[in-house]
């Protein structure tokens, strides 16, 4: 029987999961979550074999949860309905055994459990073609830049943090909204988000 813990904080669609899974001949449900935190402590509670993770949780992001959880036996599966290039990047990081889309059809839930559970790993395709020809273009340096922008810094600040010059600052946000092919720092932080390239 391959026991299962679902962290999902979509009440509905947590029961509605759990009563897919429970249909499966081979499968139990044996905890639900409803965000990242609590699922860190089933995982370690009930030891299970699977454990399907949302990613967008409250007080810990499934993501969060997964990396805290890459030493532990039980194989982790993000379960989202975002398909960002930034957040299948962190999941491979988190050595996670799955990322699958929410609007697939339900079976097919069941048998990447299945083929997760004999050793493979399982990407939905449309992130695999993301992942590739997707990268953040961004060096280290802009990407700091922009995180203290989407902080809500104004150049002033951000000078003082990086100890570097006003002057420096501007130039590297010329780079950056160059890159990442916008006009102003608001569409910067867009872009960033949407691509979940936000650590």
């Amino acid at each position: 029987m391959i026991r299962i813990v679902i962290a999902e904080d979509q009440r509905m669609l947590l029961g509605a999961l759990g009563s897919l899974l429970d249909l499966e001949e081979d499968m139990e449900v044996v905890g639900t979550a409803n965000n990242g935190e609590e699922a860190i402590d089933l995982v370690k509670q009930l030891d299970p074999d699977i454990c399907i993770m949302d990613i967008e949780m409250p007080m810990k992001n499934g993501l969060d949860a997964a990396e805290e959880l890459k030493s532990h036996s039980c194989k982790i599966i993000i379960l989202t309905t975002f398909a960002r290039a930034g957040y299948f990047e962190r999941a491979q990081k988190a050595r996670v055994s799955g990322y699958l889309l929410k609007d697939s059809p339900s079976e097919d839930l069941a048998n990447s459990i299945r083929t997760i559970m004999e050793g493979q790993r399982i990407f939905a395709p449309e992130l695999v073609d993301m992942a590739f020809g997707n990268e953040n273009p961004l060096t280290e340096r802009e990407k700091q830049v922009v995180q203290l922008m989407a902080d809500g810094k104004n150049t002033k600040e951000i000078s003082s943090q990086l100890y570097i010059t006003t002057g420096t600052v501007r130039n590297y946000i010329s780079v950056i909204l160059d890159k990442l092919e916008v006009s102003n720092r608001i569409e910067a932080i867009s872009r960033m988000k949407e691509k979940g390239w936000f650590k």
